[in-house]
């Protein structure tokens, strides 16, 4: 018979929990063993949509998760765990992933890694004492487009990569017909003081559209060039939603040995008007990700209206979502796949970390090498 995995959940602030526990819940070794949702730095004004204690009572009856506490420390004290998933706000992950690691608990948490190249050093210290596994999960990481993209580039299609472009929109975590996967329904109309108090506008609970979109241009700018950038220029602002203190819009440029990485992130984008993908620049060639007639797809332009399409394949079956691979992990020890893994979340955690820093002190900042760090 097969193992069963006792599974848990620490946090509901961030909405992709709804999507990540409904994979886990498909898997057929996953039991669910209790949640606990975080104490936020302030309370929340309402029960809408995507907010914390809607998305915890939402899952609870979906899924069936039998217990819930109040307190993650006691829940971690009384129940044991394999996996756990973690959907606090940004700020919190390092503490949640000690407390995790200190129990024997492997943990999946969600994008980005933490808030900082220090938050992360902490994580990565408390698994790596505790001989446990961390997980860094990436909703771009399932895009079988994103995929082909880089086994095109991996291929030589386009040349040495040059330049690679990000720009992640929408109206905001809880903005104005926001939709997110794994419930079906979209955003309650909130006022500013309503968002305001939930901890994507907040700062030090590590909220911003910094931290939220740029971090995916992070990811598939590493991933794809194959090296760790130098340096990083960060700008940041609040345009629209003064009523919280976090950015709604953000920008980070980044020099890597030889090549260069732009990445957008906005909360005040009715329409993001670029492709729903990153757009990679090389030597000899462009390749635009991409949907079409609601198939993933990779767009090869050569100049000259030379344009080649390239359909994405599926998946690979049993490695398919993020419960799947992370089990297919603890069962085989195969690598996770690449954007998955801790130490290149470790390295991308230093390039977004440049780029923060850059914001706040309006110079270039050196990315820090992470590995130098660890020692």
């Amino acid at each position: 018979m097969a193992k069963k995995y006792r599974v848990g959940i620490i946090g509901f602030g961030h909405m992709h929990v709804n999507n990540v526990a409904q994979l886990y819940a498909a898997h057929p070794q996953v039991e669910w063993v209790a949640c606990a949702d975080t104490k936020p730095m302030k309370p929340e004004l309402r029960v809408a949509p995507y907010t914390r204690q809607w998305n915890q009572q939402y899952l609870m009856e979906k899924l069936g998760i039998p217990k819930k506490y109040d307190c993650y420390h006691e829940m971690l004290e009384k129940e044991t765990f394999d996996i756990m998933i973690v959907q606090t706000e940004n700020a919190l992950h390092p503490e949640v992933v000690e407390a995790c690691a200190a129990k024997g608990v492997n943990v999946c948490v969600e994008k980005p890694m933490a808030v900082s190249l220090s938050a992360a050093l902490r994580m990565v210290r408390a698994v790596q004492n505790a001989g446990t596994k961390l997980l860094v999960n990436w909703p771009l990481t399932w895009s079988p487009a994103a995929r082909k993209a880089k086994e095109l580039v991996d291929q030589g299609l386009i040349g040495r990569v040059l330049e690679v472009k990000w720009r992640a929109a929408h109206t905001g975590p809880l903005g104005p017909g926001g939709m997110h996967t794994g419930v079906s329904g979209t955003t309650e109309p909130m006022t500013g003081p309503e968002r305001a108090a939930t901890w994507w506008h907040q700062s030090a609970a590590g909220g911003g559209a910094m931290l939220d979109f740029c971090c995916y241009g992070g990811m598939i700018s590493r991933w794809i060039i194959g090296e760790q950038a130098v340096a990083a220029v960060g700008f940041k602002a609040n345009l629209d939603s003064t009523w919280g203190d976090a950015e709604d819009n953000a920008v980070i440029l980044v020099r890597f040995p030889k090549a260069m990485a732009v990445w957008e992130g906005s909360w005040t984008t009715w329409d993001s008007g670029v492709p729903g993908g990153p757009i990679i620049y090389g030597e000899t060639g462009t390749l635009v990700v991409e949907t079409r007639e609601g198939k993933p797809v990779v767009r090869h332009e050569r100049g000259g209206g030379r344009t080649t399409i390239y359909e994405a394949e599926p998946l690979p079956q049993g490695r398919h979502d993020v419960a799947y691979e992370y089990i297919h992990h603890l069962e085989t020890g195969e690598p996770l796949h690449p954007s998955l893994e801790m130490m290149f979340n470790l390295e991308v955690m230093a390039i977004l970390d440049a780029g923060v820093r850059s914001a706040a002190s309006g110079r270039v900042e050196l990315v820090n090498n992470a590995h130098w760090c660890i020692g």
